[in-house]
């Protein structure tokens, strides 16, 4: 026998219509859905409800078994197709146990591939500017956490899809209500002017209008961040945004935007398939680097083992990312101050980092400026003076003599031990076994590494450069696009190509993901 709760869910395959409104996300778990077997109808009771929708002129050809009708098979093949399931039209087991996991309300026929357009249908909308302002209307405080604690979770909500796309939202307290973009609020019953009526604990948890406001029913229990029991008001508040943003529902096990609402801990985020869908609709993030490096280092695992470890790190403005290569993304919750990460090196405006890695010498430096700071990584923090006794920071005409200062970037290449000191147009070879700039330099940029494709070149006054241990490679950074150096294997496979040669460019963001900006707002977050 159907129950209620799976026949409901049946019904939104069936029903063809959609309101204006989305209702999201039912309990955490079956305890918060307060029905017992003796209020779930028999399925003779509720026929109607699946067959809302469909012409009248059909009933009665039907079989006089709802679940031998053509309508109730075809809905059931949908709802199948939907969940992942195998598509049998049988109402088995795998089927009853998707119907009974809490689920949002939505018409699952409205979502399709999100993509820019002007129409009403779920996923075709987009706001056309990227910074959004947002606010937790006065009159909508929820009465079961502070406001404080409110404000937080749906300022971190935020900065979860701004981490992932080049959107940013601005909590706006000031301006006049009707031009904030996205407005938050708690009621119960009629509420906060809407049309729509919330219906107590148990079913709806809140409703959404895309590109507008995102309501949550106060007599549901909201729980605030690490909660063990109750409705995470976190990720509610993630799958509205995203609604609010333009995305349907997508068919993913850890989607955070699947209609199932999922027991998930505090440490849930964006799947891939999340963030490729908000950058379908908003574009890739973009920007250009000051500092792009490999950060190498020795780490002792617990069974005493001495290991290599290293990850990429990209920094502007006073803020870094890590990039997980492995995950092919940034760090979930990147970007992080500088001064919080990096330790005793200038907070922002880094030129360069440059690890020496010879058979006597395992060097790493930053510069700024006329100044460099050698870096302790094994202790995670800047030298103030070294074994030798220099003092740190030094002048790179002290350390470095014969290169000029400052310096736009530089790389150290393994093969020569030579470090590569770009300034303008011109590049000098510094060798670090005869601490002198090697003979013949400076030169320019385009002859020491000429381009394969005529006029695909990044020219001078470079961004970054960095040995990528990922890749094997060497990659040369200006605004948003990147060149890769021709490797060892590249002219092994194919031995006309120059030596040094530069391939020809792409756009940062089509090789690293995700490397976004978030408002100034929600980086200096405190709960």
């Amino acid at each position: 026998m159907l129950t209620s709760i799976q026949l409901t869910v049946l019904f939104l395959f069936v029903n063809t219509g959609s309101a204006g409104a989305e209702k999201v996300f039912h309990s955490r778990d079956h305890a918060d859905v307060d029905m017992t077997l003796d209020e779930s109808p028999d399925v003779k009771d509720t026929v109607p409800l699946i067959h809302e929708g469909t012409s009248s002129s059909r009933r009665g050809s039907e079989s006089d078994n709802p679940t031998e009708s053509s309508n109730f098979i075809s809905a059931l093949k949908e709802f199948q197709m939907m969940s992942g399931l195998p598509v049998t039209g049988v109402f088995d087991d795998a089927t009853k146990a998707a119907m009974n996991k809490p689920r949002c309300g939505v018409s699952d026929r409205g979502a399709s591939r999100p993509r820019r357009s002007t129409g009403d249908e779920l996923g075709l909308m987009a706001f056309s500017k990227k910074v959004l302002t947002w606010r937790l209307i006065g009159e909508g405080y929820s009465s079961q956490l502070s406001i404080d604690d409110q404000k937080y979770i749906f300022k971190l909500a935020f900065r979860m899809w701004s981490e992932v796309s080049p959107l940013e939202f601005a909590e706006d307290t000031h301006s006049p209500l009707e031009e904030i973009d996205i407005k938050l609020g708690f009621g119960t019953g009629r509420h906060l002017g809407c049309a729509q009526t919330f219906d107590g604990a148990g079913q709806e948890f809140a409703h959404a209008w895309f590109l507008g406001d995102i309501h949550f029913d106060d007599d549901e229990h909201f729980t605030g961040l690490n909660a063990g029991t109750g409705i995470s008001l976190l990720k509610v508040a993630v799958h509205e945004i995203g609604h609010v943003l333009g995305l349907p529902h997508i068919y993913r096990p850890g989607s955070i935007m699947q209609p199932s609402y999922l027991p998930q801990d505090s440490s849930f985020e964006l799947d891939w398939l999340d963030r490729k869908a908000i950058q379908q609709l908003y574009g890739g993030c973009k920007g250009r680097f000051s500092t792009v490096f490999d950060w190498i280092r020795r780490e002792r695992t617990a069974y005493g083992e001495i290991v290599i470890r290293f990850n990429t790190y990209f920094m502007r403005d006073g803020w870094y990312w890590l990039y997980e290569n492995r995950s092919n993304r940034t760090r979930y919750g990147d970007p992080v101050a500088v001064r919080v990460g990096w330790h005793g090196i200038p907070a922002s405006g880094v030129d360069a980092y440059v690890h020496v890695w010879t058979w006597t010498l395992d060097a790493v430096y930053f510069f700024k400026g006329t100044r460099y700071w050698r870096y302790d990584s094994e202790n995670d923090q800047a030298y103030a003076e070294d074994s030798e006794g220099r003092k740190y920071p030094r002048l790179i005409s002290e350390g470095f003599p014969g290169v000029p200062s400052p310096i736009d970037t530089a790389f150290f290449d393994r093969r020569n031990s030579h470090i590569y000191f770009f300034k303008g147009m011109n590049v000098y070879s510094f060798d670090v076994v005869t601490n002198a700039v090697a003979s013949g330099f400076p030169q320019r940029i385009s002859e020491v590494f000429p381009a394969v494709k005529r006029g695909d070149h990044p020219g001078g006054y470079l961004d970054a450069s960095y040995f990528s241990y990922t890749h094997n490679a060497v990659f040369l950074l200006k605004g948003v696009h990147f060149w890769r150096l021709v490797s060892s294997r590249d002219r092994w496979l194919h031995p006309s190509l120059p030596r040094n040669g530069v391939l020809p460019g792409q756009q940062v963001d089509q090789q690293w993901f995700d490397i976004c900006n978030v408002h100034d707002s929600a980086l200096k977050m405190s709960a």
